[in-house]
């Protein structure tokens, strides 16, 4: 059997780096549930979007473009990671360069993009919220929109050949260039989580200092905010659920990335954290490919009704026939 070393070098990257087939069955289910509700919820979405033009607006253009980076992690990945995890330690798929190669740049391509997309609708939400009209409709054009998605897929793309090197993060084994991607990966996540946070926290300062500016901006995107859409409570109500509801999203988020960051600026200056944190650091960020579609949408009444309007209904008992008139 493969010692620690041997197995952190050539198993799937959130795969524990021992010998355990019950840590590696388990792995491999939680991967399979995931890739089927991050597949479904992503798909959904989109399709939702693309089919009720209520819903096509330029919050939600951002919100498709993650749930299809998404479909890169839910629907092509994990369930690579979860067929690998039911392979004996010692088989050639693992060891293959060029296989991990293609799922480590699926993995950093899609996580990428999820990552730009998280922060192009919090600050479409923010120009939207805390600026005039004219300015946001200056910014945010259909031309102007589609560049901002196109250089999330570009940026992505640069990337993607360091991400292989994280397959060895932590392991006895493991070079500068790992540690060199583990410390990229964490300043570019922590740097993306700071703006993200500046924009949503300035929808929270800007909804509880003034609801009366929310109230009177003739928006229908307003509705694709985490706030609730109808009916309006009373005012002082509105504002604390809007800052509740957007301190959650920002709370998950948080939940999702930071354990990675941490855990990579700990390997890096410091020592590696063990295995087992390793991988769930990272099990944690991959989970959100699948929640990302309901933390966008669960909040947001044109969804739910579009929703309703696409799944079948179960049909109650059918009405006993009347009798006929006597004649």
């Amino acid at each position: 059997m493969p010692n620690a070393s041997s197995w952190s070098a050539s198993s799937p990257l959130l795969l524990l780096w021992e010998d355990s087939s019950g840590t590696r069955i388990f792995l491999s289910l939680l991967y399979a549930v995931l890739a089927i509700s991050g597949t479904l919820s992503n798909v959904m979405v989109i399709y939702l979007v693309f089919s009720f033009k209520k819903l096509q607006t330029t919050s939600n253009a951002f919100i498709v473009n993650g749930c299809a980076a998404d479909l890169s992690v839910c629907a092509l990945w994990m369930p690579q990671e979860a067929v690998l995890g039911l392979l004996p330690p010692n088989s050639s798929s693992l060891r293959s360069a060029e296989y991990r190669l293609l799922r480590g740049g699926l993995l950093g391509l899609g996580l990428t993009v999820s990552l730009a997309s998280h922060l192009l609708v919090a600050f479409n939400r923010y120009v939207l919220i805390t600026k005039l009209p004219s300015v946001y409709q200056a910014l945010y054009q259909r031309r102007h929109t589609g560049c901002m998605i196109g250089l999330s897929w570009a940026l992505a793309l640069l990337p993607v050949p360091l991400l292989p090197g994280l397959w060895t993060l932590g392991s006895a084994q493991s070079d500068g260039s790992s540690r060199y991607s583990a410390l990229l990966l964490a300043l570019a996540v922590l740097g993306q989580t700071a703006l993200l946070l500046h924009c949503y926290l300035g929808i929270v300062r800007r909804v509880r200092g003034s609801a009366k500016r929310v109230s009177v901006l003739n928006f229908h995107l307003l509705h694709q905010l985490p706030f609730p859409a109808a009916p309006p409570p009373p005012r002082r109500a509105q504002r604390r659920l809007s800052s509740v509801s957007v301190l959650l999203l920002c709370c998950v988020f948080l939940l999702g990335t930071q354990p990675l960051v941490w855990v990579s600026l700990l390997g890096f200056f410091l020592r590696p954290a063990p295995p087992a944190l390793q991988a769930a650091s990272w099990l944690l960020l991959c989970s959100l490919s699948a929640l990302n579609p309901l933390l966008y949408t669960w909040r947001s009444e044109e969804f739910r009704r579009a929703a309703r309007s696409v799944l079948p209904r179960s049909e109650g008992p059918a009405a006993a026939p009347r009798p006929a008139a006597a004649a």
